[in-house]
């Protein structure tokens, strides 16, 4: 066991700084988010459980849309999506991404215009887009030359739909090889280096009842860098002018997806997002002014941005152990609620609330209840070298592709979302029960 000799000091602004900013320590040891204490949340709920703050969500909405006055914000709901997330989204002049007929038919049937809604998918079912055309969605994002024909058919020779074409811009970015989807050699997407982006539009052209009302393309995920957009934008407006010149093709849209970088540790570098977008308009002026083209409307895409840092996830402690050199503190949790750990190597600060500790600090690995040895919440952390069975955890930045990638992993159930703001708390989602995973098996 490695100790570092010294009692935890008091919290810090810096160590504040990935917890939303309603977060207080009114006493050494506790921690209140919304106005709520988060062992109060704990009480109720139970443990795991998800805590979403919605005025740091909201907050993160305007942040947003004051950055991008004149753009068309979508929220990403792949990174968490229940009706009152859409909702508040809705309510703060946010579009939506949806990426199924699910994700469609939940944000629609809890009130959100459809024709704010885009559909994405690199292999959209019969079912996502005839749920589409039936529920109406302002775009839909071709993914595939196939799926030019499917769309067209499925519209009718007396129908109209807005699509947009989702390029390829050749640029490797994001914060791991398995979320970088700028680059040639993934399955989202139409190259423009080989001529695959071109050929999908002429045939979108041939098509009267398909409106192609502009490109998009997606880079990746956790981009902390503003330089990527900046090259994207111009490649997408070189294709632009190649269209405009092939076919006279005017597109009055351009999306450059999300990605942003968010910091999950005290420390870690973010996104600059007036930074982004003071640079990406510039850039897209200026290129378009150079290519003799309108400019046109800007379309960004955050998801993890708006939702990851409102987000904390809770568990308790089940056991400590020492296993040669190392600590491992086991809770209720794990894999099945958080898999980014172990698909990604993500890296998280949880730490302790509900006691104050005076012990020494020393590093441990946080793991979880599921049968595999990558079963790891956070590696080579500090917490208090007292930490025991029954203490509480607390996670920030966990609002994000933690529980919309949860899975049934040993049958223990999904965790609940419950919602803070001005001192109140409730429930967004259930926890998932044993009786809810005993009534979709139906056979013996």
């Amino acid at each position: 066991m490695t100790t570092l000799h010294e009692p935890p000091a008091p919290t810090t602004a810096a160590e504040l700084s990935v917890w939303p900013a309603s977060a207080t320590e009114p006493r050494p040891g506790a921690l209140a988010v919304g106005g709520v204490p988060l062992t109060e949340i704990a009480d109720r709920f139970g443990t795991p459980v998800y805590v979403l703050d919605e005025a740091e969500v909201r907050d993160r909405c305007r942040t947003y849309r004051t950055a991008f006055p004149d753009a068309e914000v979508l929220y990403a709901a792949k990174a968490f999506l229940c009706r009152a997330m859409a909702r508040w989204t809705a309510e703060e002049g946010l579009g939506l991404d949806v990426c199924s007929a699910g994700e469609l038919e939940l944000a629609v049937t809890a009130g959100f215009p459809p024709e704010r809604i885009v559909l994405h998918g690199n292999a959209k079912s019969p079912r996502d887009l005839d749920t589409a055309l039936r529920l109406g969605v302002g775009r839909i994002v071709i993914d595939s030359p196939s799926e030019v024909a499917r769309l067209a058919a499925a519209v009718g020779p007396g129908g109209h739909q807005k699509v947009m074409v989702r390029v390829v811009p050749g640029i490797g970015a994001g914060g791991h090889e398995k979320i970088r989807t700028g680059t040639d050699d993934q399955k989202s997407g139409l190259s423009i280096t080989d001529g695959y982006a071109q050929h999908a539009i002429a045939r979108i052209l041939d098509q009267p009842q398909l409106r192609l009302t502009g490109l998009h393309c997606h880079l990746g995920s956790q981009i902390t860098g503003v330089r990527p957009y900046l090259v994207a934008v111009r490649r997408l407006v070189g294709l632009m002018t190649r269209l405009h010149e092939q076919h006279g093709l005017v597109l009055p849209e351009l999306d450059l997806g999300g990605g942003h970088g968010i910091a999950y540790r005290p420390g870690e570098q973010a996104l600059d997002l007036t930074a982004l977008a003071r640079k990406v308009r510039t850039e897209l002026a200026d290129a378009c002014t150079a290519a003799g083209l309108p400019v046109p409307r800007l379309i960004i895409e955050p998801g993890r941005a708006i939702v990851g840092p409102a987000g904390i996830a809770l568990y308790h402690v089940l056991s400590v152990k020492q296993t040669g050199d190392h600590v491992f503190v086991a809770v209720d949790g794990g894999m099945s609620d958080n898999p980014r750990p172990a698909l990604y190597g993500v890296r998280y600060a949880p730490r302790l609330i509900g006691r104050h500790s005076t012990a020494e600090g020393t590093r441990v690995t946080v793991v979880g209840r599921h049968c595999e040895a990558g079963d790891v919440l956070a590696a080579d952390v500090e917490l208090p070298a007292d930490v025991r069975p029954g203490d509480l955890l607390a996670v920030p930045v966990a609002g994000a592709y933690h529980l919309s990638m949860a899975s049934g992993y040993n049958l223990v159930g999904r965790p609940p979302v419950a919602a803070v703001r001005d001192g109140l708390a409730r429930l967004l989602v259930r926890r998932e029960s044993i009786e809810d995973i005993r009534s979709r098996d139906v056979g013996l």
